[in-house]
């Protein structure tokens, strides 16, 4: 068993959303299209489209940003610590009085940034783990979650 007390900072809800936002279908298509505007700007010197390029580029990041420092502002969740409880059973989640349990069989996968590990929970919700935060216990995290869940969804970089 293992148990953590996390704080959630913007800086780590960026991180979380950068990554989800760019490895989806959208996120990609996006980037690949404000890239090949910048090219197309370079290639026919039709400076209008390079504006367009970093418009695209630049929008999401931007976008994410103050979404992030909106959501830990005004959501009560960010406002406290979390704790965090793993075991061979599952996650734990509580907050004061408010707890829940997840089963490893029902976690989405389990993936890493340069900043966080990531349990989704579902398609779209994550459970952050920031590695400042983990400190020495970054190897035990990673320990629980890869036993517990099929090595295909587990991508994790220590």
């Amino acid at each position: 068993m293992l148990e953590l007390t996390i704080k959630i900072e913007a800086g780590d809800l960026y991180d979380y959303m950068l990554r989800h936002s760019y490895n989806s279908p959208a996120g990609i298509l996006g980037s690949a299209f404000g890239g090949v505007l910048i090219l197309f700007a370079l290639a026919t010197k039709q400076w209008i489209f390079i504006v367009l390029g970093l418009v695209m580029l630049l929008y999401l990041p931007w976008t994410l940003f103050l979404r992030s420092r909106s959501q830990i502002l005004s959501n009560a969740a960010f406002q406290e610590p979390l704790h965090y409880t793993l075991d061979d059973e599952g996650l734990t989640i509580s907050q004061g009085d408010a707890q829940e349990k997840m089963a490893w069989e029902y976690m989405h996968k389990a993936v890493s940034t340069g900043r966080s590990i990531i349990l989704y929970t579902s398609p779209i919700n994550g459970t952050i783990f920031p590695r400042r935060q983990l400190g020495d216990r970054q190897a035990a995290v990673i320990g629980m979650i890869s036993p517990h869940m099929p090595p295909a969804k587990v991508k994790i970089r220590a």
